[in-house]
This record gives structure tokens, sequence and C-alpha cells, in this order.
């Protein structure tokens, strides 16, 4: 049992040097935008297709299942403002950052796993090169600009699309939809749906490079890091959301 604890302790200790080294590296130099200018790419660009899908769907299939306890009181038109408030305080920031560190969390665990097993990392850091700040960081930087960016669009998509199941089987007009949908938000609203998405950015960069760069074991070691990797920041994810929303309902209430 104590050795347990000790482990977890000390994986503990290693992920928070990891990431105060690779936060602190933002500060100094040498900085790799072109690394960043790529990561931003691979993730922002490469996630949006899965992404845009993930959030037109959730907002559809979100305004047929409101409109119909909504529909017992005689509210259908109130389904744009549920819409609305559901994809910006939580669904569009949760479910965008799941999707993200499905494909990207792993996919980092995934590429560095490959680089520390074939000693390439070793060799890196043998021509005087900080595996982090050339790895890690840039991943970092372009995970935190993108993630709230693709939030947004997921939002707005998922909106969209309760827009369209309105007017298609709710028999609401466009005008009782949006209006409904804007004058619901505030901008504790807005605050909250982009700074869910920039702390989760953090855990999905940082996890992913973690557990690629303590892979051990070769091809097997690196299909384990990619598991943890999407596992953990999954997980942390959804622990994360709870005390964001606990910390903006207690604000709220002051």
């Amino acid at each position: 049992m104590l050795d347990l604890l000790k482990g977890f302790v000390q994986t503990v200790q290693d992920f928070f040097l990891l990431a105060g080294r690779a936060i602190g590296n933002v500060f100094r130099g040498p900085h790799y935008w072109d690394d960043v200018a790529l990561q931003m790419d691979a993730i922002g660009v490469g996630s949006l297709p899965i992404v845009v899908l993930t959030g037109f769907f959730s907002g559809a299939v979100m305004a047929l299942q409101m409109s119909r306890a909504l529909a017992q009181y005689g509210q259908v038109g109130q389904t744009g403002k549920i819409v609305a408030i559901s994809l910006v305080r939580e669904l569009g920031p949760d479910l965008t950052a799941l999707m993200v560190a499905g494909r990207n969390s792993s996919g980092m665990a995934s590429e560095l796993g490959s680089m520390k097993v074939t000693e390439q990392i070793d060799a890196m850091r043998a021509l005087g090169t900080d595996p982090i700040q050339k790895l890690v960081t840039p991943r970092l930087l372009a995970t935190a600009i993108m993630l709230p960016l693709l939030t947004i669009v997921a939002d707005f998509v998922g909106i969209f699309a309760g827009w369209v199941i309105s007017i298609a089987f709710l028999t609401l007009t466009s005008r009782q939809y949006w209006s409904s949908s804007w004058r619901a938000l505030d901008w504790s609203d807005v605050a909250q749906g982009l700074i869910k998405p920039f702390v989760f950015a953090f855990v999905v960069a940082l996890i992913g490079c973690f557990y690629g760069l303590r892979t051990t074991g070769g091809t097997q070691g690196v299909g384990r890091s990619t598991t943890q990797a999407m596992m953990f920041a999954s997980v942390i994810i959804f622990i994360l959301t709870y005390f964001i929303t606990q910390i903006f309902v207690y604000t709220t209430q002051i």
C-alpha cells in the first residue's frame, strides 16, 4: 500500500514539474514559433470536422429533447434559450475538450512516446536542445489558442442546429428562436464558456505530453501511454468542469 501511494505521489510530482517547466518556457526563449504554427494546424484545423459534427448533433438532440419537456408547460418557444445556455455553459466546452483529448492528447502521447522509445529525445538532449521547450511548450501554446476557438465554433454550430430543428419540427419562427437564444446569454455565461476550454487546454496538452515522455517498453508501451493519456485527460476534464461550474455558481450568488 505504501509503495502504491509513493508511486502516485511521484507521478503527481513529476506531472507538476513538467507543467511548471512547460509554462515557464512560454516566458523565455528560444521560442519555436514554426512548431507552434504546425501544432495549431494539426490541433485546430485537424479537429474541426469532428468538432463541427459533435456540436451540430448535440444542438439538434438538445432541441428535440428539451422541446418535449417544454411542451408539457406550453413553453416550446423557450427551446432556443435552453439550447444556448446548455451549449455555451457546459456541453460546448466539455464535448469539444473530450473530442480534442481523444484525438490530440492521445496523439501527443503516441508521437512523443514513439520518439522516446526510439531514443530521439535522448539525441535531442545530447545536441543541447531542451525537449520540453521544443516538444511540450509548442503543443501547450497551440492547444491553449485553438481549443477556445474550437469551442466557439461548436457553440455556434450547435445553436444553429437547434434552429434547424426548431424550424423543421417545432413550428417555431426564426425570430422566436434567435431572440430567446441571445437574450438568454449574459457575460458570465460567455466567460464561463471560454475559461473552461482554456483550462482544459492545459489538461489535454500536458497530460498527453507527460505520458508520451514517460513511455517505456517499446511499441507496447506507446499503446499503453496513448490509452492512459486519453483516459486521464477525459476524467480530469469532468472533474474540472464541476469545480469551475461551482466557482461560477458561487460568484453569481454573492
